[in-house]
């Protein structure tokens, strides 16, 4: 079977063929979501298993964040989620040895997820991304198992 395809007769122009005014569809809260990985080394305190040795994981993130579009249709670029990303939490994460590199606690993904809410809204508060906020963050440690901190929760506690 052969499946046919087209090249665009024309490439829209702004302007021209859309107007900028055009390029917000909406005036709704929107959430955009992306996801990052990191390997890190830790030991659990005070637990009886194979947690308390050290041993490392690769950490999956996913973050959900919420907003408004601004005049061009966009709440926040998925780069600068990246360049946040990299710049502030990473750093403190990857190939680190988390019982050394973060605040004082029991290294368990539910208190690690809470630090990267945490590291995550504070970022957002410092620029303006159209009322962006966290909605919530999923860090996995293993392919099966994650910890979750979400907004409601965050802030009514």
């Amino acid at each position: 079977m052969m499946y046919g395809f087209t090249i665009v007769d024309k490439l829209q122009k702004i302007d021209e063929d859309i107007q900028r005014s055009q390029l917000n569809y909406t005036k709704k809260r929107v959430l955009v979501s992306k996801e990052f990985t990191f390997d890190a080394a830790h030991h659990l305190h005070d637990y009886e298993g194979k947690c308390k040795n050290l041993h490392g994981h690769t950490y999956k993130v996913i973050f959900g964040l919420s907003g408004y579009t601004d005049s061009r249709g966009l709440m926040i670029d998925f780069g600068d989620m990246k360049d946040i990303w990299k710049n502030e939490i990473e750093v403190h994460l990857d190939h680190r040895y988390l019982n050394e590199t973060l605040p004082l606690m029991n290294t368990t993904a539910e208190n690690i997820v809470v630090w990267i809410y945490e590291k995550m809204a504070e970022a957002l508060s410092l620029k303006d991304y159209q009322g962006a906020r966290v909605e919530f963050v999923r860090l996995y440690e293993t392919p099966t198992s994650y910890a979750e901190a979400r907004r409601e929760w965050m802030e009514s506690e």
